[in-house]
């Protein structure tokens, strides 16, 4: 009854004038209002949570102490049961899946990972787990817009885009940044440019800030670092400071790299371990626990306050520290004066804190817990920032820029090169402080940084566990337009079938009645064994008189892989790559041996060149 109400009014819109894209603009505006009140009901339980461990840590800080070890090992244990309870076809972070279900799902995403990323995210973060909420709140978003999209029926360009309007509205919501949200969709998740895609994903990107924003009755982002920390900070930028910002880039780069390296080594590590998959998130936060334990006897009572928590301070999300690194007000002295005494300790602990961060974040997502990456990026570079920043106020380098501007300057370099998408690592930053006096060596920083970052490590924090399982994400939007066709869309050749068993003069007789050269091998039950290529049969001419007693099984090539029919056109590719073959076998689906017919390459890139034109 549904799907006729709608292909009725479907029809109804045709009759005056609505065509699919117009559709898809209001369909897209609906995301955003959805993903508004969405990431308003997400974030919000995080943050309850993790206010309510730092006021029990305020009035019992013993008692605290005790609890570190255990709590964050009952959230992540509730984590991987949910895990396992809800297993994804992918493993790996949130982020990571959408990646992966937009190059080889056709952007269909289940509406179990949103149930997995929401409530483990909110178990993992809020039980003290070193994460984020925006890589959660990007993978709710996509998993919305896709399912949306099946719902209304929508092919799967339509469904990318909508994949897409959500996962931007994600982002937008949380940061209030629609900005970066575009970007991030566009240089992370899409790669897809064009003016079809960016039109629906602008309109979501910026209803849903609006609704947040809407219900909070205020212009700040859902973490509470808003412009009033820089409205009274300019800080002039000139060709005198470019070395300093270029050097800064480059350490952003490098320490990206390390984040990036350590997380994969934490992977590995723990699926070595043998306990059940379920447990392993509990092992992590284990560990998570007696490192916190020993910072707060060892590091804690020599701290300052730019780093002193109720809690350890690379616990959870790490938004509480990264507002007071941003806070001019936290690196002057009573008299108003830039803090000097005392600074080599603070650089030395900020500096640890870098590392406990990095580590405390692979224990918690490398183990298995949810949660996002960016959070932890956001906050180790505000915290190498910050420590440059003291540096340079002790050498006198630029007077009246604050370590805080340098913090600033540090989120938007390591998120730009955890990521590689320099536009989201500005924009985001630059929206929320609204600062435009620093826009320019957050752009340098930021390019700087990813270049490091690629020099010394090809992928990205996101497509690393992809390359570790060999899927290969390229970058360009004629890449984008082989996902989004199928096998199924190209018109495949009958398939000559012959036995393994058979004669080589066979072979040239069914050659010459079919014009084809390529044979596909099957066995009694018709079921694929592989095939016989044109190079094969040519090579086996070269003794002709001996072809009447040549067999089948003796040229067939065993290692030629088959398709079937919902496989995309990228896969396809690869595999005709690979394996330096004209044609494939294309099965009707996984696990049936019955071939229905052979794509072959020629045919697989006309499809292609037809579907460039028409985009």
């Amino acid at each position: 009854m549904a799907t006729r109400l709608w292909n009725l009014v479907l029809g109804l819109a045709t009759r005056l004038g609505f065509s699919r894209e117009w559709w898809l603009l209001v369909v897209a505006a609906g995301v955003g209002l959805i993903m508004g009140v969405a990431g308003y009901l997400f974030i919000k339980p995080i943050q309850w949570l993790e206010h309510l461990a730092e006021e029990f840590g305020a009035e019992s800080p013993s008692t605290l102490l005790w609890l570190l070890p255990i709590i964050p090992v009952i959230g992540a244990v509730l984590t991987g049961l949910l895990a396992w309870r809800c297993p994804t076809e992918f493993k790996g972070h949130g982020v990571s899946n959408v990646i992966y279900g937009v190059i080889r799902k056709q952007s269909r995403l289940r509406l179990r990972l949103l149930v997995r990323q929401w409530i483990g995210s909110t178990l993992t973060i809020g039980s003290g787990g070193s994460a984020g909420p925006e890589g959660p709140i990007v993978t709710i978003g996509a998993v919305i817009g896709s399912n949306l999209a099946r719902l209304l029926r929508l092919d799967a360009k339509s469904g990318t885009t909508l994949l897409g309007c959500g996962a931007a509205a994600g982002l937008a919501s949380v940061f209030n940044a629609p900005i970066a949200g575009i970007f991030f969709v566009l240089e992370v998740l899409l790669r897809d440019f064009s003016l079809r895609t960016f039109t629906p994903i602008v309109i979501a990107s910026v209803l849903a800030a609006a609704t947040t924003q809407s219900i909070l009755g205020s212009n700040e982002p859902l973490f509470g670092v808003g412009p009033e920390f820089f409205e009274n900070n300019p800080v002039p930028f000139t060709i005198g400071m470019t070395p300093a910002f270029v050097a800064f880039g480059v350490a952003c780069g490098l320490v990206a790299v390390l984040f990036i390296r350590t997380m994969q080594w934490s992977e590995r590590c723990f699926s070595r371990i043998p306990v059940p998959d379920a447990l392993r998130p509990g092992v992590g936060a284990l560990l998570l626990g007696i490192l916190g334990v020993g910072y707060m006897l060892l590091v804690a009572p020599r701290g300052t306050d730019l780093t002193s928590d109720p809690v350890p301070p690379f616990f959870g999300n790490g938004y509480t520290v990264i507002m007071r690194l941003l806070d001019p007000a936290s690196y002057v002295d009573a008299a108003g004066s830039m803090i000097a005494d005392g600074t080599g300790v603070v650089i030395g602990i900020l500096l640890l804190l870098v590392v406990l961060k990095i580590v405390s974040t692979s224990l918690t997502l490398g183990s298995g817990g949810a949660g996002g990456l960016f959070a932890p990026a956001l906050m180790v570079g505000a915290i190498i920032g910050s420590m440059f920043g003291l540096i340079v106020a002790q050498t006198g380098w630029f007077p009246g820029a604050s370590p805080a501007h340098f913090a600033l300057v540090g989120m938007a370099a390591m998120v730009a090169a955890t990521t590689h998408a320099p536009m989201t690592g500005v924009m985001l930053v630059y929206e929320i402080t609204q600062t435009y006096s620093l826009i320019v060596p957050l752009m340098l920083c930021a390019v700087i940084s990813v270049i490091v970052g690629r020099v010394f490590y090809r992928e990205s924090v996101y497509t690393a566990e992809l390359a570790a399982a060999g899927i290969r994400v390229g970058g360009s939007t004629d890449l984008t337009l082989l996902r989004q066709l199928t096998v199924r869309d190209v018109p495949l050749m009958p398939p000559v079938t012959v036995r393994p068993d058979d004669s080589g003069q066979r072979l040239l007789d069914l050659s010459e009645r079919f014009a084809v050269s390529d044979f596909v091998v099957v066995d009694d039950q018709d079921n694929y064994l592989g095939m016989v290529t044109g190079a094969d049969l040519q090579a086996a001419l070269v003794f002709r008189e001996a072809i009447p007693l040549l067999q089948v099984n003796e040229i067939e090539r065993t290692d030629l892989p088959s398709m079937v029919l919902d496989d995309t056109l990228d896969v396809a590719l690869d595999r005709f790559s690979e394996h330096d073959s004209a044609s494939l076998a294309v099965l009707s689906k996984p696990g049936d041996g019955r071939v229905i017919g052979v794509l072959t390459r020629t045919r697989l890139m006309r499809e292609y060149q037809h579907a460039l034109e028409e985009s």
